[in-house]
């Protein structure tokens, strides 16, 4: 077993855009497990753009991220070491937030073990891990679709929008998706089964909106803010729910972010714009991981990650969450021995 842990420390606190200079690459030994204590050499990382929340210095849903800390992220891996702690033993597959690093030790609070026979490690990141959990809740407890709703998503070929999507046509909706580009686009349409497509960078998206959809939308999922946001509220229909579920135009901002100005549109159409953390849902994530999976083994719902690889190259994977350069879920690779990854 290696002794030594690459860890991504995050070291400075961005203004604006996160860069190489936000986090620094250290290597450490890994120490002595403590009673109790599991060694989890980790495989795989998360990335998301509320990491570049997690970063401010600011009051939020969880705490910042303290300067010299390991950079925040969801993780799967495999326990390779227990001493004395009776829920793991060595060969679990694991997930929780491990940060980003190749080895975490940790009691064991806050981990669930995972079964890479049923699933892709991968998976258990997207669409069977928080950003499926973010989906399901999001369009389904807050969004309250029922069939027959025309649902609108934003960021609709990234990792939470591409399932909330595929969500609603499973209950019945009618799906228009709203994403960067014609192949984000095509991949929504072919692929992903949705209604219509809007590419909001080579499109008019309050032409096309009000094409797409000429009587209103019920349900807006919002994954982007600014603008869209704005054009979105103009469509409304009576008793419309705008969900929140993130503002990444806004995320790296320099100066105040910039609010809906159609928001009298909530009062005149009787309409609810509710802010979604998934974290309000931990206790029912079993029930919505069995029904996601499900609808998977089923065929009515895709996965896809776009995987990266190596910790080094954290810096600029990090980067394609904000260009746009990636579909689906963003996942690094973080874990060297390829004779003990899945």
């Amino acid at each position: 077993m290696k002794s030594m842990n690459k860890q991504l420390k995050f070291v400075k606190r961005p203004i604006g855009e996160a860069d190489a200079s936000t986090w620094s690459l250290e290597i450490n030994p890994i120490p002595e497990l403590q009673e109790g204590e599991i060694l989890i050499q980790q495989h795989f990382v998360s990335l998301d753009p509320a990491m570049r929340g997690w970063m401010n210095d600011t009051k939020s849903y969880i705490e910042p991220m303290a300067l010299g800390s390991v950079m925040r992220a969801a993780s799967v891996g495999k326990v390779i070491e227990v001493k004395n702690n009776p829920d793991f033993k060595v060969g679990n597959y694991v997930t929780s937030k491990g940060g980003v690093q190749q080895y975490t030790i940790t009691d064991g609070k806050g981990y669930r073990i995972i079964d890479p026979a049923l699933a892709p490690l991968p998976t258990y990141l997207s669409i069977l891990g928080m950003t499926g959990m973010t989906a399901y809740f999001g369009i389904l407890e807050v969004g309250k679709i029922k069939e027959g709703d025309i649902v609108v998503v934003s960021g609709a070929a990234g990792a939470v929008g591409s399932i909330v999507g595929q969500i609603a046509k499973i209950k019945g909706c009618k799906v228009i998706g709203i994403a960067g580009g014609a192949d984000k686009c095509k991949y929504i349409r072919e692929e992903l089964g949705f209604d219509g497509a809007i590419d909001y960078r080579n499109e008019d998206v309050k032409v096309r909106l009000k094409e797409e959809c000429p009587t209103g939308l019920d349900v807006y999922f919002d994954n982007v803010g600014g603008e869209i946001l704005d054009i979105a509220l103009g469509r409304l229909r009576m008793h419309a729910r705008i969900v929140i579920c993130g503002a990444i135009s806004q995320y790296n901002n320099k100066t105040a972010i910039k609010g809906p100005s159609n928001y009298l549109s909530l009062l005149v159409n009787r309409a609810t714009m509710q802010g979604m953390v998934v974290f309000d849902y931990t206790k029912r994530f079993g029930e919505a991981a069995k029904e996601l999976g499900g609808w998977m083994a089923q065929g009515k719902l895709k996965s896809r990650e776009a995987i990266y690889e190596g910790i080094e190259n954290f810096p600029q994977t990090y980067q394609r969450l904000f260009t746009g350069d990636k579909l689906g879920k963003l996942v690094l690779k973080v874990i060297e021995d390829e004779g003990d990854s899945l």
